[in-house]
């Protein structure tokens, strides 16, 4: 289930040798047997969803109602959206966020103004007509004045109703489906869009997304209630990344310029290079607290091992202070100094580990120490993008 976010997200996903970029889709899709859910927190352009499933189809995955769900109540991004999306980041200049621009926050903000479109009115052709001529003339008056691209009602009508119509037998009210699955004891899996940086609520604000990436918005984006969650797997690198703008205070342009020169640290959505830093224990001990990690998947490893000595951030330092959490005064990231601990590098590879015994003891000790820190338990070690590239930790170590 994706319960959150839009097309802005990119997730990489390699299976039996075979490479597959998903933007909306749960990356269970990928797999047979299973059913995948849409779920109501998502903001979905329909345009970009069916570009997603010719992709998909064209690699052989088959999509039919049995396999994939769209929430009826998941709100529209329209072409408009996108559009608007650009007149902000105009505007902002040098203080402009980076976003993607592909109207997702100008989507939430329709949802949150009460003026967005659900699925639900959209495929109800005089609904979707009625909602769009009180939208698109107050679109008009934001771009208009900028030079920017202006819209119509039946333009917008007849981008998106193609894809409306491919999309219909998809649409339904996933609430009972899901709790059906939850009441009988079936698997569910959240899947989170953005890192928890990026949340609306605990990221580094404005420079952030505009919705819950955190656990919390697992339940309000998909109607299951919190206690349906039973555990929570935090996903992150042996070092940090950021794409976009926004403070990074461990950004490290020679770590960046290393694993640029592997390859690495591309946006799955844009291409464009990751800014890229020595773990930071400060934004991963809060990212813990705020989702309450029940383990921690640290992926990408092997990226470190040819390191001779790895640093990670313990602590800020802020006009002479100790932190031991981000600040919420944004004005304070640009005062951060970070403090650094330095460990040695294992000098190894380590993608044909196969357990925990099996990677070096430097490595093992590196990740230890992040556990310490992050106050969490380390699950899964990740050494590369292949399915078997996964180090199960409490199975390989117990």
């Amino acid at each position: 289930m994706r319960g959150q976010g839009g097309a802005n997200a990119g997730h990489t996903v390699i299976v039996e040798d075979k490479k597959y970029v998903l933007h909306l889709f749960p990356s269970g899709i990928l797999w047979p047997g299973k059913q995948n859910i849409i779920s109501n927190g998502v903001v979905l352009d329909p345009i970009s969803l069916c570009e997603e499933i010719t992709t998909l189809e064209g690699q052989g995955i088959v999509i039919n109602p049995e396999k994939l769900l769209i929430s009826d109540r998941a709100h529209l991004v329209l072409p408009l959206h996108r559009e608007l999306d650009a007149a902000r980041e105009a505007k902002l200049g040098d203080k402009k966020i980076g976003t993607t621009k592909r109207g997702i926050g100008p989507a939430y903000a329709d949802k949150a103004n009460r003026q967005g479109i659900r699925l639900a009115d959209a495929i109800r052709p005089e609904k979707l007509r009625e909602l769009l001529e009180i939208r698109v003339p107050e679109a008009n008056a934001t771009l208009e004045p900028l030079g920017l691209e202006t819209f119509t009602v039946d333009g917008i009508i007849d981008a998106i109703t193609p894809a409306l119509e491919r999309l219909r037998p998809h649409i339904a009210d996933i609430i009972p489906v899901v709790h059906k699955a939850w009441k009988a004891k079936e698997t569910i899996l959240f899947e989170g869009a953005q890192g928890t940086f990026l949340d609306i609520d605990f990221g580094t604000y404005p420079f952030v997304t505009s919705s819950n990436t955190t656990s919390g918005g697992c339940t309000t984006g998909t109607g299951l209630p919190p206690l349906a969650i039973e555990a929570v797997v935090g996903v992150c690198k042996a070092y940090t990344t950021r794409v976009g703008s926004g403070p990074f205070p461990t950004d490290n342009e020679d770590l960046a310029n290393y694993l640029h020169g592997l390859g690495r640290e591309f946006g799955a959505t844009t291409g464009r290079a990751r800014s890229c830093g020595w773990l930071d224990t400060v934004l991963l001990r809060y990212s813990c607290m705020v989702n309450g990690v029940t383990g921690l998947a640290i992926t990408c490893l092997d990226g470190l091992d040819e390191r001779d000595t790895i640093q990670i951030c313990t602590h800020y330092e802020i006009d002479g202070e100790k932190h031991e959490f981000p600040p919420a005064d944004r004005d304070a990231w640009d005062r951060i100094v970070p403090v650094y601990e330095t460990l040695p590098g294992w000098k190894e590879d380590t993608t044909s580990c196969n357990t925990w015994g099996d990677l070096p003891e430097n490595a093992k000790a590196y990740l230890t120490r992040l556990s310490e820190l992050s106050g969490a338990p380390i699950s899964h070690v990740g050494i590369g993008p292949g399915r078997d590239q996964t180090i199960l930790v409490e199975q390989s170590a117990g």
